[in-house]
């Protein structure tokens, strides 16, 4: 059996997987916010309560907000700031009495789709998601790549490319230090942000996404705005990486818009002659990174 966490900034959730990926049991829970201890005691009660409901022991694969140090084996860069400097790994095997493979939870979301999902039989896995922050993760021949620094796929906090105009350059503050990063733009909040700094109206991303749709202009131009920078971010991956496929997940990868708008604005910037790499939903939808934590055991 093989148990998945996906530890959220607002959930935690858990999956059973036996060995041919079909779902035994899935359960969900309220993240305790700027507790982790709390998240630790979560962790380990959502695993007991998945092997005594089933009777059986499993390994436990963890996605998580940031990534593990590889100079101290503390957690760092995620967005749960609270998490930051914690050891982790060191603490939920103590409290599982077991060993617990961890990644970040987008690589959980490129090794998903790379295994049974929109990438599945790619080579080369690029998985993005753009949610309430931006992150993206790297699967090659279905295992997660995380590189010497483990960051990996990390391009939510590199800056905007081909930034022009006041509204891009310098950019807004992001919560890394930087100003003008990726994520500050094309997660779910920086879309409502840039809308509401364009037109004075303060919406949600899905508002601003059902207004565009409603046929408001205003509205159809942040979108239009919206997927020009997320296609620009996604054409220096493609210049660098050149994936097999590119995966969308979280929130926004529900806009079918970004489909349609997202491979003319990628070709019009890459270094190439075409562009021809499939961009496609994850098809897992939001149960995606914790299959792909659970699958950590087996990529």
């Amino acid at each position: 059996m093989l148990i998945g966490i996906d530890w959220g900034g607002t959930k935690i959730e858990a999956i059973a997987l036996d060995e041919g990926g079909a779902t035994l049991l899935r359960e969900r829970a309220p993240t305790p916010q700027n507790d982790y201890e709390g998240c630790v005691y979560a962790v380990a009660g959502l695993v007991a309560r998945f092997e005594s409901a089933l009777g059986a022991t499993g390994s436990v694969g963890v996605g998580m907000p940031g990534s593990l140090s590889p100079a101290t084996g503390l957690l760092r860069n995620a967005n749960s700031t609270w998490l930051n400097g914690r050891p982790l790994k060191q603490d939920l095997e103590t409290a599982l009495g077991r060993p617990v493979r961890l990644q970040n939870d987008a690589n959980c979301l490129a090794v998903s789709e790379a295994t049974d999902g929109a990438a599945a039989g790619a080579a080369v896995a690029f998985a993005v998601i753009v949610g309430t922050g931006c992150g993206a993760g790297v699967a090659i021949g279905g295992r997660p790549w995380t590189g010497r620094q483990a960051i990996a796929g990390e391009f939510g906090h590199n800056p905007l490319p081909w930034a022009s105009g006041t509204e891009e350059t310098p950019g807004p503050l992001c919560w890394c230090g930087q100003r003008g990063c990726v994520e500050t733009f094309v997660s779910g909040p920086g879309f409502a942000r840039a809308h509401a700094l364009t037109t004075g109206v303060a919406m949600s991303a899905e508002a601003v996404v059902a207004a565009a749709r409603g046929g408001d202009a205003d509205a159809a131009g942040s979108l239009s705005v919206y997927v020009d920078r997320l296609g620009r971010a996604l054409a220096t991956v493609v210049n660098l990486l050149d994936p097999d496929v590119i995966v969308l997940g979280g929130g926004m990868s529900n806009v079918p818009e970004l489909y349609e708008g997202l491979p003319v604005v990628i070709a019009s910037r890459v270094f190439s002659d075409g562009f021809s790499t499939p961009i496609r939903p994850a098809l897992h939808g939001d149960s995606s990174g914790v299959r792909g934590a659970a699958w950590l055991w087996k990529a």
